[in-house]
């Protein structure tokens, strides 16, 4: 798994664990729901740190709660 599948994957997550709808988070984060549609769709696969700091503060968490997801401890090295 990369970053960019790690992210996705958190952010659903997060919809599950807070019970509400992308739309939702992009209205609570003050992003698009275009800009999060992206991200989950893999169009974006480079989420800016930005991007999840909005998302963190619309759900009123740390953004090392973000990372501290089981997603991000196995991340393939990314060397090119």
């Amino acid at each position: 798994m990369d970053i960019g599948e790690a992210t996705r994957r958190r952010i659903l997550e997060l919809c599950t664990e807070h019970n509400i709808t992308l739309n939702r988070m992009a209205t609570l984060s003050g992003i698009t729901q275009s800009t999060l549609n992206n991200i989950i769709s893999g169009r974006n696969n480079s989420t800016t740190i930005s991007t999840i700091k909005k998302i963190c503060d619309g759900l009123d968490i740390h953004i090392r709660d973000f990372f501290s997801s089981e997603l991000f401890s196995s991340l393939e090295q990314e060397l090119k």
